[in-house]
């Protein structure tokens, strides 16, 4: 357990108990009782809980919980969020008070190390900047409450919350402060907890601090030698990294990638005047058909046309399709990714919504679903009761299983939750959705169909199999009809149908029925098809694939998913263009400096390991500083080994220029910068001589004069890419993006704007009107000034498929191919 005794930072708040006299001076300084404990935090309380690094900290600071005047005789609940704290204030009524703490109020202190490794890696916590107004409120209000329940999120980053919060409110207080856990935010739920408060649970605590700290320790060692050797500002990740080389493995995997041709053979064969069926070549002389190339599909061609297919075998066999697990965080953030295209963070952001609370009209605020950070698919035998009742009533007892549908739980998982699942199964999508924003309705209409899906049965099916000969070629032909929906009826429900029409709807998708056939008939050919294909390198990861591939190697945990993702694009590591993830030049360099020089560190079975490690101080007690001594051993001599040949690995890593410096004649090698690469001198800094690189010289543009000062506009380059600044700059701040040859003109009727490409903080392409503020226009995708055939709107989009390019309509949708996908 850490300790309670902190440093102080300058402005923070002490951390000892206070004495009466400071209580009393306190109590003089703060507001009158008539707003004291109503006024929402500062602006700087905001600012600081987005810099406090732990995913709590962004969830909410836009405003706080609202407490009454006096807690007096009261008992007072702290949680994390403004949303919850209204959530649970609309529950308990008059004999509580809620506050919200706005995510962590303490943290290691943001300008150097803060972790002790010769004190056996003793934290230095210091109270976040902005958080002393809060601070303040809770200590008050703790101090006139009866009891004091923190309810923070169930699991370690919760824990750590709970213990900084208690520990700041003061150790006087200890003894009526109470730890309460939800799973779920309803009425019963929260009250139930209530009845049974605990305590903080130090094993967590310890479990969370020793991530904070060995995250510490690889973030403050490891970037200033990247920042000394590669680039200024750029910075490491102990478990980020390792996602990144995941990412650029890959992509060294596409470019080493050779594709191999091959050919597949297809017959549309007449079952009867009315009706036919397509067979597919699968072997040759009895062995599994391989053709190669053209010539060989042709001979097979040449040698089946026009001679009789014959039946030589039918089977008709059942088959079952059974339903998935609940969520977890990482199946949904997969399936969120693939299905609504939803990015990691947008899922999380949606999700903590519908955990915290949605106003349902006069139920006032509910909480629709479980907690979201999960990694167990374990479900409450209360919820797959009610489950199993919500089902047989709206769907049938025919779709009822004849025992409830118990599912395993992977052995790595920590199983401190239930599976992501509504809080009520009555609340179908359909009942909620006037109530939700878009994102939360997608989001919400999944977790409920998957969750009653889990507990209905199985999806039945008879799969036929015809096999047809001609000569020493075999061909097959097969069928699936649907003998009972099972759980697809869920799954394909339509918010507006009843189930009965999504019955008939799965029926009529999913049915793909072969004609009657007849066991050694003869049926001709009306046409035998070559297809030429290619086989395809391994596709580069999505928000989803990626979070499959982290979770089945164990990296991270289901809270840390969206976090490392996100840090990837925000550091410029990897782009995210059409939901594809491919490093930067920058991204690639950081990689081989990381791996080739800390290759156990940032080693994914060794970062798998250490998730290991981390739920052993948890799970068996293990002495945190003991897995902490472990990593920093092997870690400080290559730090050591690194920072003593830190001049020659940067060598290494520098390319040189065929010339000399025109300057001095020294030599010019490439190095990186804010804006990327560029030529310099290596007698910096007696010689300041620096050029682009000829990939980055300066692009053409239009002479332009700038709409202030009238003084000329000049290109210039920032790390967002090329721009017009005035030639006027400091007296003149005018910038312009950078005219597009290629732009159209603003659609905006009286706009006369042009649309150029310009990047997003997420560093995202997108395509926005140049008289921006004035006009909004935006579209993720390029404008093309083309009109639309079908409604006449005056410009389509373009957009790259998996099938190829196409032009599409932004008003109706009307869709024009322009080119099939590439062929490798």
């Amino acid at each position: 357990m850490p300790k309670k005794t902190t440093k102080k930072k300058s402005g923070s708040t002490k951390t000892a108990a206070p004495s009466k006299a400071a209580k009393k001076t306190a109590s003089k300084k703060s507001a009158p009782k008539s707003s004291a404990t109503k006024r929402p935090v500062s602006k700087s309380a905001s600012k600081a809980a987005k810099k406090s690094g732990g995913s709590r900290v962004t969830r909410s600071t836009s405003a706080t919980g609202q407490v009454d005047v006096s807690t007096a005789g009261r008992k007072f609940v702290i949680v994390e969020s403004p949303a919850k704290a209204r959530t649970l204030s609309g529950y308990l009524g008059h004999d509580y008070a809620v506050a919200a703490s706005v995510g962590h109020v303490r943290d290691l202190p943001e300008k150097k190390l803060g972790v002790d490794v010769k004190k056996n890696f003793e934290p230095e916590y210091v109270t976040i900047d902005g958080k002393q107004d809060v601070i303040t409120m809770l200590r008050r209000n703790a101090r006139d409450a009866s009891e004091v329940f923190i309810a923070t999120d169930p699991d370690r980053e919760g824990e750590a919350i709970a213990f900084h919060i208690a520990h700041e409110i003061g150790q006087e207080f200890d003894g009526k402060i109470r730890r309460v856990l939800f799973n779920e935010i309803t009425r019963d739920a929260v009250k139930k907890a209530l009845e049974k408060p605990g305590k903080i649970d130090s094993s967590k605590v310890d479990a969370q601090q020793a991530r904070r700290v060995l995250d510490r320790l690889v973030g403050y060692l490891v970037s200033p030698l990247l920042q000394k050797i590669i680039a200024r500002g750029l910075s490491a990740g102990r478990v980020q990294s390792v996602a990144l080389r995941l990412i650029c493995e890959r992509e060294a995997e596409i470019r080493s990638f050779v594709p191999q041709e091959y050919w597949t053979i297809a017959a549309l064969l007449s079952a009867n005047k009315k009706e036919t069926f397509e067979a597919r070549l699968s072997k040759i002389e009895g062995k599994k058909a391989e053709v190669p190339d053209e010539k060989s599909a042709k001979k097979i061609v040449k040698e089946c046309s026009g001679k009789a297919f014959a039946l030589t075998d039918l089977k008709a066999r059942p088959t079952k399709s059974s339903p998935s697990a609940p969520y977890t965080t990482s199946t949904l953030q997969q399936d969120a990714a693939r299905r609504l295209g939803f990015s990691n963070d947008r899922t999380m952001s949606a999700a903590q919504q519908l955990y915290e609370g949605i106003e349902l009209g006069k139920d006032g605020s509910v909480g629709l679903i479980t907690y979201m950070r999960t990694d167990s698919v374990r479900v409450s035998p209360d919820a797959i009761s009610h489950a199993r009742d919500f089902i047989g009533q709206r769907y049938g007892e025919e779709y009822l299983p004849a025992q409830p549908r118990v599912f395993k739980t992977k052995n790595s998982a920590q199983d401190a939750h239930e599976a992501i699942r509504p809080t009520d199964v009555t609340r179908d999508p359909a009942s909620v959705k006037k109530y939700l924003k878009a994102d939360q309705f997608k989001l919400y209409e999944i977790i409920w169909k998957r969750f009653v899906a889990s507990q209905t049965e199985d999806a039945r099916f008879e799969v036929t199999t015809a096999t047809l000969t001609v000569g020493p070629y075999e061909f097959r032909a097969g069928g699936r009809r649907v003998l009972f929906p099972g759980h697809l009826q869920v799954l394909a429900e339509a918010v507006d149908d009843s189930p009965r029409d999504a019955r008939e709807q799965v029926e009529s998708d999913m049915t793909n029925e072969l004609p009657v056939l007849k066991v050694g008939k003869d049926y001709s050919a009306e046409k035998i098809t070559p297809s030429q294909h290619f086989t395809e390198p391994p596709p580069r990861f999505n928000p989803g694939s990626l979070v499959k591939m982290l979770d089945e190697l164990g990296i991270g945990r289901p809270s840390t998913y969206a976090q490392i993702i996100s840090v990837l694009v925000k550091r410029k590591y990897i782009t995210n263009e059409q939901r594809r993830f491919q490093p930067t030049d920058l991204g690639e360099a950081v990689n081989k400096f990381l791996v080739e020089q800390f290759p156990d560190i940032f080693n994914v079975s060794f970062t798998a390991q250490m998730e290991e490690e981390l739920d052993s101080i948890e799970n068996e007690n293990v002495a945190w500083q003991s897995v902490v001594k472990d990593f920093y051993k092997p870690f400080s001599t290559d730090l050591a080994r690194v920072n003593e040949n830190r001049q020659e690995i940067k060598k290494g890593t520098q390319e040189t220029v065929e010339k000399p410096c025109p300057d001095c004649g020294g030599e010019l090698v490439i190095k990186w910068g804010r804006a990327g690469k560029f030529i310099a001198c290596t007698n910096y800094p007696e010689c300041r001589y620096t050029e682009p690189l000829e990939a980055e010289k300066i692009p053409e543009f239009p002479e332009t004069a700038c709409p202030k000062c009238s003084k000329p506009m000049a290109p210039k380059k920032s790390r967002f890419g090329w721009f017009l600044g005035c030639t006027g700059y400091p007296d003149c701040k005018t910038i312009l993006p950078m005219p597009d040859p290629n732009a159209i003109d603003c659609p905006r009727p009286g706009c006369g704007g042009k649309i150029s490409a310009r990047r997003s903080k997420r560093g995202k392409v997108f395509f926005g009107c140049s008289n921006y503020p004035n006009c909004d226009f935006v579209s993720w995708n390029r404008p093309i000034a083309e009109q639309c055939p079908e409604c006449g709107n005056n410009y389509m989009e373009e957009k790259n498929l998996k099938a190829g390019l196409i032009h599409q309509c932004p008003k109706c949708k009307h869709k024009i191919d322009k080119e099939p996908a590439a062929k490798p």
